[in-house]
């Protein structure tokens, strides 16, 4: 008896910890966005502006992302564009040289030797830089119509140091998993829309940010800086906002072994970016924050550990009631739809079909990087997606 009742207790602790995270916490930030709502400030504004971008053997993307930059409608005089290159091999520096040439004064080269990874080329980058605003783009995303000076009306506002745009992911190949990206991200932004109305927003991509060069904090090669900077700034007393407005467009992974992989390298680095801010978890030191901290990242990175344990202790239960019995299939189909869309993974398919896969292959990749944080596993650099 005593056995089936903590069964029965760790089954809907472990639904109801994955509802509060998925559902929950965005309905959360909606009511507390109605009862204290934090108004954006923001108006038009040409602060100095420098875009940082680190490149490692981006020889195919490289041009049309610095043109991309260099084509947007912001005063030529106040506005430069500082590329990394973080010992590319692959023809690199050679564009952008070319591009420099074009553009005196407008387009600059640095060279990161030996190899080193993208933060440190940051903080590089952040040395040389003359503008009050750093803008970092990564070196595939490419701006939308007047996406730079959309990003910089909110720091207008003296409380915000720092301000993400809105990444729409396409999946040009119509594959399963590029589909899933596009949802996720689509609900990801819905969701920072929600924490800004708030306070501030927890984690940003990295594609389309800006942060006052005066709030820009240099970080350890191994810190995760679209995601350990925004913390840096909230620590500072500032605002991290949400800008819908200005739209950021890359094309999704198509491949699922390239997604999982690359969702376990920004989860690793962010359990090490919460291990270095977790004072920013005490709720007497941020108030509102340390429950959006823990709500959107710490329980969003363990839902894998509650989805095994739901599904274990629901196993456990078959037979001892309608009602688990009942919840067992519900289980059931969704991870025969999950397992569906894998072996289907390059056809189009419903958004019911693609929600247990997209989801299947987060929380898998989230439970990979919570093992090899456990271990101790560190990243500084990798390959650039393909």
């Amino acid at each position: 008896m005593l056995i089936g009742a903590m069964l029965a207790a760790i089954t809907i602790i472990s639904l109801a910890l994955l509802v509060y995270v998925y559902v929950g916490y965005p309905l959360l930030c909606f009511v507390a966005g109605l009862l204290r709502r934090r108004t954006v400030h923001a108006s038009t504004c040409t602060p100095r502006v420098s875009v940082l971008i680190s490149a490692f053997n981006e020889a195919d993307c490289i041009e049309a992302t610095v043109r991309n930059k260099l084509d947007q409608d912001y005063p030529a005089d106040l506005f430069e564009v500082i590329v990394v290159s973080d010992e590319s091999m692959d023809g690199t520096d050679d564009i952008v040289e070319q591009l420099a040439r074009e553009h005196p004064g407008r387009v600059r080269l640095l060279r990161q030797e030996p190899r080193a990874g993208k933060t440190a080329a940051l903080n590089m980058a952040s040395r040389q830089a003359t503008g009050d605003i750093f803008v970092f783009s990564d070196a595939n995303s490419l701006y939308g119509l007047g996406a730079l000076s959309i990003l910089l009306e909110p720091f207008a506002d003296p409380e915000v140091g720092y301000v993400t745009g809105r990444m729409v992911y396409r999946a040009p190949d119509g594959s399963l998993t590029g589909e899933g990206c596009s949802a996720y991200m689509a609900y990801e932004n819905k969701l920072r829309i929600l924490e800004t109305s708030c306070g501030s927003v927890v984690g940003v991509d990295g594609g389309i940010d800006a942060v006052r060069a005066s709030n820009y904090v240099e970080m350890r090669p191994d810190q995760q800086p679209d995601f350990v900077l925004p913390l840096s700034v909230v620590e500072q007393g500032f605002r991290v906002v949400h800008e819908p407005r200005a739209l950021v467009y890359e094309d999704t992974l198509s491949r699922a072994d390239d997604e999982f992989r690359m969702r376990v390298r920004v989860i690793l680095r962010a359990w090490h970016a919460l291990r270095d801010k977790a004072a920013l978890l005490l709720p007497w030191r941020t108030g509102l924050f340390s429950m959006q901290l823990m709500s959107h990242k710490v329980l969003r990175y363990l839902a894998p550990v509650f989805q095994v344990a739901l599904l274990l202790s629901n196993a456990a239960l078959v037979g001892h009631g309608l009602v688990w019995d009942v919840f067992m299939i519900l289980q059931g189909l969704f991870y025969a739809g999950a397992l569906g869309g894998y072996l289907v993974r390059s056809k189009s398919l419903p958004p019911l079909l693609i929600f247990p896969y997209y989801l299947c292959l987060l929380n898998a990749a989230a439970g990979v990087a919570l093992a090899r944080f456990l271990r101790g596993d560190r990243l500084v650099t990798w390959q650039p997606r393909t």
